[in-house]
């Protein structure tokens, strides 16, 4: 598909368009009327990536059509961009245009922005960085106001720290999340914003226990525990597990358990299958299961975890890929109902569309 146009005119009519793909696609197993929600029209993404492109002395932010991948799009603006990275980007051009150290060998440049106004950058090249590099990314970071990372095949330089914090209001409550260079965060945090509104409506009142599946960094997390007795939530990263743990202990949450395991075993476990150790201090007698949530990876729940989450009477589901949430809920709406549904557009201006369901036992 060719690089998206980013007009606002265009904005509600593509909208429009997703959703009714959505409910024909769906129809068949009685999806109900999804609620909408949109995105703001530019200024939205928290994170972004580009090619840095040389050109004699000067160094440019690129794109590349995937119908011509060697072709260069110089970028000067990015409409998409939220506020803490678009402040950044130009300064950020023209402090590199202005230091040879800095520019040399860069290859790629990434951003990350929290909407409690942090924005980190990190610089990618082709060559070991050395003192002279690290004493001008000091400078750097000093005159953009940003955390500045310094990245290399198998060499990573972190200055002051690698992770931004996110802070923001939800239903009362301020949250806060350690959000950790190079590992998954929402891109549309508005949008994650509704995200955890509409799940939190799903579940009120449903009490028991919550079996979180794919928690990263505790996105969901952090919103849903308060709604349950106990949760359990599971995760395969190293560095997602431990940022889970730091935002729980930040916000006070403390009836989570969280263990690193992928949702394989989990379901294995849960089946009465083989003991694994790391869940060793976890009695799974001791929990009252009433809920699963889920919001897997594109390919969707594997069919052990669609087994599992048969045996509960109420399933949460967010999925970033349509095609793999159909086939789940052509197993799940044997013995589920979709009781509501959800669009978030998480990608303006793509053929992109994040959805959720909630399913009750029939």
């Amino acid at each position: 598909m060719p690089l998206p146009t980013f007009d606002p005119a265009d904005y509600d009519q593509q909208l429009a368009d997703k959703v009714a793909r959505y409910k024909a696609d769906f129809a068949a197993v009685g999806l109900p009327e999804p609620e909408v929600f949109e995105s703001e029209r530019s200024a939205y993404r928290m994170r972004a990536e580009f090619r840095m492109w040389h050109v004699g002395e000067e160094v440019h932010y690129a794109m590349f059509d995937p119908a011509d991948r060697k072709t260069p799009v110089m970028i000067d603006v990015f409409p998409p961009a939220a506020e803490p990275i678009a402040r950044v980007m130009s300064s950020l051009r023209a402090c590199l245009n202005a230091n040879e150290t800095m520019r040399h060998r860069l290859f790629q440049t990434e951003f990350l922005a929290t909407l409690s106004g942090e924005v980190m950058v990190a610089l990618v090249y082709h060559r070991k960085l050395d003192d002279a590099w690290e004493v001008e990314a000091r400078a750097l970071s000093a005159d953009l106001g940003a955390v500045v990372i310094g990245r290399s095949r198998k060499q990573k330089i972190v200055l002051e720290r690698d992770w931004l914090q996110e802070r923001f209001e939800l239903d009362g409550r301020e949250l806060s999340y350690q959000q950790v260079e190079g590992s998954f965060t929402q891109p549309n945090g508005e949008v994650n914003r509704h995200m955890l509104r509409w799940a939190r409506r799903q579940v009120a009142g449903v009490g028991g226990d919550l079996l979180e599946l794919y928690c990263g960094n505790g996105n969901f997390t952090i919103a849903l525990a308060p709604l349950f007795d106990k949760v359990l939530a599971t995760e395969m990263s190293k560095t997602s597990v431990y940022s889970a743990q730091t935002n729980l202990q930040a916000n006070g949450i403390e009836n989570v358990a969280m263990v690193r395991m992928a949702s394989e075993e989990i379901s294995d476990a849960l089946a009465g299958g083989r003991e694994y150790r790391r869940m060793k201090d976890v009695d799974l007698a001791s929990y009252n299961f009433t809920t699963l949530f889920v919001d897997p990876p594109r390919a969707g729940l594997d069919e052990a975890t669609v087994t599992l989450a048969g045996r509960f009477d109420h399933i949460l589901y967010i999925s970033c890929n349509p095609e793999t949430l159909r086939a789940n809920l052509d197993v799940l709406t044997r013995k589920h109902r979709v009781a509501s549904a959800a669009a978030f557009d998480q990608f303006p201006y793509t053929h992109h569309l994040e959805c959720g369901v909630f399913l009750v036992r029939r």
